[in-house]
Order: structure tokens, then sequence, then C-alpha cells
């Protein structure tokens, strides 16, 4: 017997429809784009705030810029910026004098005292008004290192340096001949961090490519899936309501893992990196994208309200924003 002939159904000979599987398919295949749709909504917004990151160094400076005036920051710049002028003190010359066995003593001393001057005239500048203009100038030149560095070959590691801020510190106690002294001792390049290790250059500039073409790749296939799917679903109202819930469920899920990747991160760090400024830097640069992952679950919860509320909630809401605007 074939396909399309008749089959008895309540004693009656009714022909069999041949869209019947067509239908089913059409259902499945609707289904499958609204899950990717939903899975690559999230994935987009990741690759195009890495994008900005990694690339746009102005996007870079105005995230970072006001950890200018985070007290856990400024302590950390504070200590790091001493231990590296004090790394070139030589109290040598001064113990000379001193007795043998009253030279460690006398260099614990001298060391206190010298170390309590420089991490005054250090705080000093970190916590005054021109600090600001240092710290955007700093972040400025290791972005657009950094930049170079993931636009060629070689291996050359990206650093913050922080001689800027000694070159402040040695203006301000250019009347101290033991500062000014002291402080010249520290060589030009001689107070850095070091962001991005030699060793690791070549897999961030892999990343970075993979990066590069997510950000262009993923958003347009994110609003195709999602807009064909619509467009195949059998039951539009109902498959709104599944991809607003999609949406909305993994952007919860890029939420919960930028958490857990923040507490690993953190918790990885060598004991003398402070955790509250590493907090800070990792919230600063991932703000971004977190306003983003929370706009996609608002946006995909309150689609999904409304497609199941049904017409009469979309009149309603449509009614109350007209009635606004005419108040206005």
């Amino acid at each position: 017997m074939s396909a399309s002939a008749p089959v008895r159904a309540g004693g009656r000979m009714t022909p069999r429809s041949p869209h019947g599987p067509r239908r089913r398919v059409r259902a499945l295949a609707g289904g499958v784009l609204l899950l990717v749709g939903a899975l690559l909504l999230p994935l987009s917004l990741a690759a195009i705030w890495a994008r900005a990151e990694l690339t746009e160094t102005d996007g870079y400076v105005a995230a970072v810029a006001p950890l200018a005036g985070n007290a856990a920051v400024q302590e950390a710049v504070v200590d790091d910026v001493t231990d590296a002028v004090m790394a070139h003190v030589r109290l040598d010359g001064l113990l000379k004098a001193v007795p043998r066995a009253e030279r460690p003593a006398v260099r614990r001393h001298f060391t206190r005292g010298i170390r309590q001057f420089v991490e005054k005239q250090v705080r000093q500048v970190v916590t005054g008004r021109g600090f600001r203009t240092v710290w955007n100038g700093v972040h400025r030149t290791a972005h657009r290192t950094l930049d170079g560095r993931l636009a060629a070959s070689g291996r050359s590691p990206v650093t913050l340096d922080l001689t800027p801020v000694v070159e402040r510190v040695k203006r301000q106690v250019s009347h101290n001949g033991m500062g000014l002294d002291l402080l010249r001792r520290v060589p030009r390049a001689g107070v850095e961090i070091v962001l991005l290790k030699a060793p690791d250059v070549p897999r961030i500039r892999a990343v970075y490519e993979v990066v590069r073409t997510g950000a262009l790749l993923l958003p347009p296939a994110a609003a195709l899936c999602l807009t064909g799917g619509l467009l195949l679903a059998r039951r539009r109202r109902q498959a709104l309501i599944w991809a607003g819930l999609g949406c909305a469920a993994a952007a919860g899920l890029l939420a919960a893992a930028l958490a857990l990747a923040r507490s690993r991160t953190l918790d990885a760090l060598p004991a003398m990196v402070s955790r509250p400024a590493a907090g800070a830097y990792a919230d600063a640069l991932t703000g971004p994208l977190r306003t983003g992952v929370w706009l996609v679950i608002g946006a995909g919860t309150l689609t999904a309200a409304l497609a199941a509320a049904g017409p009469p909630a979309v009149r309603a809401l449509r009614a109350r924003r007209t009635a606004a605007r005419a108040r206005s």
C-alpha cells in the first residue's frame, strides 16, 4: 500500500496527509536552531568583549581608569614601587664606620627608616590628584605593547612600567638630598610588573586569533539561528517563550562561569599579589561583559513572560508606554 493510499478510520476512508513528517522535521529543525542560537548568544557577548579588551586601547583605559582611586589598588602600587626602590638601596658605605657586631641591627634600623620614607613619598604621589593621569598613561602604554605583541611574532613579555610613578616621587623630593640620591639609583626600567610572561605570549596570540574570528562570526550566526528557529516553528508563541528562556538560561550559565573563573584565578595567584587589588582589576575588566549578560537575562525573561501572557499583555504594555509619553 502506498503512502498516499486511503486508510480506514471510523469506518471511513481518509487520505493520509503527506505533510505530517515534513512538519515534524520542520519543528525539529526549528527547535535545534533555537537551542543553538540561545547557546551562541552569550558566546557572542564573550567574544565581542574579549576582542574589545585586547584590541581597543581607549576602551581598556576607560575600564581601568576608576581603579586609580581604589584603595586596594593604590596600596598594591605603593608596595610594588616601594619594594622596587628598596631593591636598589645599598647601605654598605654607611656601615663601614659601624663596628661589625652592630652592623645587622644598624642595617635593620636604617632599612626600616628608609623604607618608611620611600613609602610615604610614594603614597603621597599615588593618592594625589595627578596620579590618575599617570595611571592612565601607564596602562595605555602597556595595552599598546600587548596589542603589538599579539599582532607580531616573538615572545617578548608584556609589562606594566611603573617608572612614571617613581619619576613623580623624584620631583616631589627634589629638594631632599637623601631622597633624590636614593631614587637616582633606580634604573629607568627597574619598576615593572610582568602582565604576560614571554612563554605565554604564543598561547595568548592563538587565543586572540580565535577571539577575533569568533567576534565576527558568532553574533550573526546567533541571530540567524534564532530567527530561523522562530520562522520554522509551528507554534511561534511557544517557540518565542522557549527562545527567551533559553537565552536567559545560557546567559546565566555564562555569569556562573565568570564567577567561578574569577574565584579560581584569584586563588591561583602568587602569595605576593594582592587579592583585593586583583579582584578589583577583574571586576573592572569584566564589568561590560557582566552588564551584557544581565541585559540578556532580563531581555530573555521579559520576552518569555510577554509571549506567555499573550497579545493582551503586549497591548497593555504599549498602552502604558503611550500614556507615559502623553503625560511627558
